[in-house]
């Protein structure tokens, strides 16, 4: 990986990237409040069962799909798949989080001077820009290879949620480093099952996370919370 790629990856990656990931727990504030997330333990098995039944079933290959679609340079594509990454969301702030963060990554895009106007003009069509098409978008025009693509929009939502869980549970900073160990190597085990070539776009792409549902709509009435989803 080329050093200029590497450092923009992690400037995406960041936790500094100024689109809002920090104000949304996605569903996790909830399971908090119900005692199904109360110390570390129970954080790692949420965590882990999200990576595996959400983000390494749909959402991953949902953006690599799209990072082949920006790659090709087919807006329609794009459009059809950022359509369906909003129809799969569990309740309607999940997908309120993921339209406000790509709205704000996309306006944070405007303002860099290295993207190109034929992407910046592309997601301007979409009405309702979701993270991931946003994300991809930057990983193709900084020349960031899938795989590590994957890696960086992994950890940034496993840190996001450590995090949140270190602010509502709490649980400790030494905690939330074993639970960012830990789901960093199953992070690194898909990125590696990505290089096997087991892993190809959308195709039996699955998003069944009832219980992920559930919790996030119950979130909406929730009295008392930090987070907005």
């Amino acid at each position: 990986m080329r050093s200029l790629s590497l450092v923009r990856l992690l400037q995406l990656s960041s936790q500094a990237l100024p689109i809002g990931g920090y104000s949304h727990s996605q569903g996790l504030e909830a399971a908090i409040e119900q005692e199904l997330v109360s110390e570390e333990n129970s954080l790692l098995r949420w965590i882990s069962d999200v990576l595996e039944f959400s983000m390494s079933s749909f959402e991953i290959p949902c953006l690599l799909s799209m990072s082949a679609a920006w790659a090709e340079g087919s807006p329609a594509a794009i459009a059809a798949l950022n359509d369906e990454w909003l129809s799969s969301r569990e309740s309607a702030e999940i997908r309120a989080a993921g339209v406000q963060m790509g709205f704000s990554l996309r306006a944070l895009l405007c303002n860099l001077p290295d993207v190109p106007a034929g992407t910046l003009d592309a997601l301007h069509a979409i009405q309702e820009p979701s993270l991931p098409c946003v994300w991809s978008a930057a990983a193709v025009a900084w020349q960031i290879e899938p795989q590590e693509a994957v890696v960086g929009y992994l950890w940034t939502w496993a840190e996001n949620q450590v995090l949140v869980a270190m602010k509502a549970v709490p649980i400790g900073q030494s905690a939330g480093q074993r639970v960012l160990l830990a789901i960093g190597s199953k992070i690194a085990q898909f990125a590696a099952q990505m290089g096997s070539g087991e892993m190809r776009g959308m195709s039996g792409g699955s998003n069944f996370c009832p219980g992920l549902a559930i919790l996030s709509s119950q979130h909406e009435t929730q009295y008392s919370r930090l987070f907005r989803s």
